[in-house]
C-alpha cells in the first residue's frame, strides 16, 4: 500500500464520523469499541476528571512507535488523522499491512488529556499544560503517558500536536500548514544521533508533503525546555517527532490538514518500518525553514484612522478567538493590532483604499474589540469564518 494509494483512495479511509474542532471523548467512544474488535484496546487508567484514557495497540513486530493525541484539549486535528489511519491499519488482509504490522508494533493513546478536551481548553482539569509536566509529572495525566512510555519501551515517537494560525513557513508569505520538529535533547540544542533519526523521519514526510503544498512545511522553534515531553523523551535517547497540525486557506475545520497529518503518519510510519533511518538526513532537516509568526487571520489593508485632528492611514489586524458554544467551536473575530503591518500577511485580506472604516454601533477601533462586520464605502464586510 503507497502514499500514492492512500492520496487517491483518502475518502475510504477518512473516519467520517469525526469532523470540525471540537473532538472530545464521546466522539470517539463508538470508535473506540469498534477498533476494539481489530487490535488491543486497554485503558491505561482516568483522567483528574475520571475520563478513561485508552491505549490501542496495532501490529506485534520489533519496532515499536509510541504516539498519542490531544495532550492540549484544543488541538484536536491530529486525533482525527489518527482515526483515518486506524481505518487503513484495520486492513489486515492487505499485504502490505500485514508485513507493516508483522514488523512493529505500534502504540496510540488517541486522546491524552480528555478533560481539557470536553472543555476545549489547552489545560488539563488542574489548569496544568501537560507539555510542562513531564520533570514533575504532577499529574495523572503525565503520569500515565510515562508509564506508557516506560512499559512500551518506543523506539520512536510521535508527539501530536496543532498550531495556531499566526505561523508561517519561514519568512515567507505562505502559512506553516504543518510543521515538524525533532526537539532539542540538551540546553546547547545538539544534533546528536538521536536527533538526526527523528530529522530523516521528518525529511521523508517533508518530501510527502512538498508535492502538495509546497513551501508550506515548517520547523518548530527547537530551545530546550526539559520540561516539554518531547524534550524529554529525546534526552532519553529515543527519537522523538513533533507533530504540528497547522491551517490551510479556508480551512478553519482543519479537514484538509487532517489528510495531510494522516499522510505524513503512515509515511514516518513506513520510513522507520521499511527505511531504517541512520541520521543521515540533517542537511535536508536544516534546509526546512523555521516557523515565523507573520500570519493574522484578516488584514484590513489601508484604513484611514482619525484620530483626533491626526489622520493616517494604518492596517486593521482581525484575529479570531475560539470559543466552546452549545457544543460548537465558533471563531470571533477581534481587533488584534492596529499598526503598519507591511511586513505582515492575512489568510484573508481587505483593501480599505485610504477610507474610513466603520463598525456596528459606531464603535472606536481599538485593539481587542470584537467586530462582526466593516462598512467601506458603504459596502459590508462579514469577518466571520
Amino acid at each position: 500500500m503507497t502514499i500514492e494509494h492512500l492520496r487517491n483512495e483518502y475518502e475510504q479511509y477518512h473516519e467520517a464520523s469525526l469532523f470540525g474542532r471540537y473532538i472530545n471523548s464521546d466522539h470517539i467512544k463508538n470508535l473506540i469499541e469498534k477498533h476494539s474488535n481489530n487490535f488491543d484496546v486497554s485503558v491505561l487508567g482516568k483522567s483528574v476528571l475520571e475520563e478513561e484514557i485508552h491505549f490501542i495497540k496495532v501490529g506485534s513486530g520489533r519496532k515499536k512507535i509510541l504516539m498519542w493525541s490531544q495532550m492540549h484539549g484544543n488541538e484536536s486535528t491530529t486525533t482525527k488523522a489518527v482515526f483515518d489511519l486506524l481505518n487503513v491499519l484495520a486492513e489486515s488482509k492487505n499485504d502490505t499491512m500485514k508485513s507493516l504490522l508483522g514488523k512493529c508494533t505500534i502504540g496510540i493513546i488517541p486522546m491524552l488529556n480528555p478533560d481539557g478536551s470536553r472543555a476545549y481548553s489547552r489545560l488539563n482539569a488542574n489548569q496544568v499544560d501537560l507539555n510542562r509536566d513531564a520533570q514533575n509529572l504532577s499529574q495523572p495525566e503525565s503520569r500515565i503517558l510515562r508509564h506508557c512510555f516506560e512499559e512500551f519501551k518506543p523506539d520512536f515517537c510521535f508527539n501530536l500536536h496543532g498550531q495556531r494560525t499566526i505561523f508561517s513557513a519561514g519568512a515567507t508569505s505562505k502559512p506553516a500548514t504543518v510543521s515538524f520538529l525533532s526537539p532539542a535533547q540538551d540546553v546547547m540544542c545538539s544534533v546528536t544521533n538521536t536527533r538526526k533519526m527523528a530529522m530523516d523521519v521528518i525529511v521523508k514526510m517533508n518530501q510527502n508533503l512538498q508535492r502538495q503544498i509546497p513551501g508550506q512545511v515548517g520547523i518548530y522553534d527547537d530551545a530546550f525546555n526539559i520540561n516539554c515531553v518531547g524534550d524529554t523523551f529525546q534526552a532519553l535517547n529515543v527519537p522523538t517527532i513533533l507533530f504540528e497540525a497547522g491551517h490551510y486557506h479556508d480551512d478553519y475545520d482543519r479537514e484538509k490538514v487532517r489528510e495531510l497529518i494522516f499522510q505524513s503518519l503512515w509515511v514516518g510510519m513506513a520510513e522507520i518500518i521499511f527505511g531504517d533511518p541512520q541520521g543521515s538526513k540533517e542537511n535536508a532537516y536544516f534546509e526546512i525553514p523555521q516557523n515565523d509568526k507573520l500570519f493574522y487571520d484578516i488584514i484590513i489593508r489601508k484604513v484611514k484612522l482619525e484620530r483626533g485632528d491626526v489622520h493616517q492611514i494604518l492596517d486593521i489586524a482581525v484575529q479570531y478567538e475560539e470559543k466552546l458554544q452549545q457544543n460548537q467551536i465558533v471563531f470571533i473575530p477581534k481587533i488584534e493590532k492596529i499598526s503598519d503591518l507591511s511586513g505582515f500577511f492575512g489568510h484573508r485580506e481587505i483593501d480599505a483604499h485610504k477610507q474610513l472604516v466603520f463598525v456596528e454601533d459606531n464603535k472606536v477601533l481599538n485593539e481587542g474589540l470584537a467586530i462582526d462586520f466593516v462598512l467601506i464605502n458603504g459596502k459590508k464586510h462579514t469577518l466571520f469564518v
